[in-house]
């Protein structure tokens, strides 16, 4: 009889801290629909301010609850040339996911600002790059927060500024808009 009490006083003890805990879980789910919440794996993206050709200010922070496409690259890099085209394409395109280029001025073998965007001015003269937003990240200030090891490189960041996914090397834009259908 006493191991029959002690076993119902277990099993109410367990019954009572399982429902202790759901209570717990239905405030996590709750707080998942709210705006603050994190829909994505990984850590906070780099909340970098940068300049683009014109000289105005651009912050991540402005693309709050939107997903962005970042993608470093280098004048001097083949690969990169290669496909500005394509991300070109992209930019102009209607998608759930904002296109930003970075270039690091005196970094790496990356020429001037000045050089830079005079050279890259001259591109979009002959419509090449016309779309494209390019921030300038002199001497790589930034491009070292995010891991940059080669060029070009892609960081997918989702709508709650997480940096959920980082690819080296170039991405097709097929490539890019499949790794935006996991990323929310």
């Amino acid at each position: 009889m006493m191991i029959k009490r002690n076993w119902m006083i277990t099993t109410a003890i367990l019954l009572t801290l399982l429902i202790l805990t759901a209570c717990g879980s239905s405030q996590a789910a709750q707080s998942e629909n709210s705006p603050q919440a994190v829909l994505n794996k990984g850590q906070a993206a780099p909340p970098f301010t940068l300049k683009d050709l014109d000289g105005k200010n651009v912050d991540l922070a402005s693309f709050a609850g939107e997903k962005v496409y970042v993608k470093y690259w280098a004048s001097w890099c083949s690969i990169c040339l290669a496909g500005l085209d394509e991300i070109d394409e992209l930019a102009s395109q209607d998608n759930d996911f904002k296109v930003i280029t970075i270039v690091n001025p005196n970094y790496r073998g990356e020429q001037s600002s000045e050089r830079f965007t005079k050279w890259f001015k001259g591109l979009q003269a002959d419509q090449t790059g016309t779309h494209l937003t390019v921030l300038l990240d002199e001497d790589g200030k930034w491009a070292q927060k995010f891991g940059v090891r080669a060029y070009p490189s892609s960081y997918y960041i989702g709508s709650d500024g997480i940096l959920a996914k980082s690819v080296p090397g170039h991405n097709a834009n097929s490539a890019i808009l499949n790794n935006f259908g996991d990323i929310h």
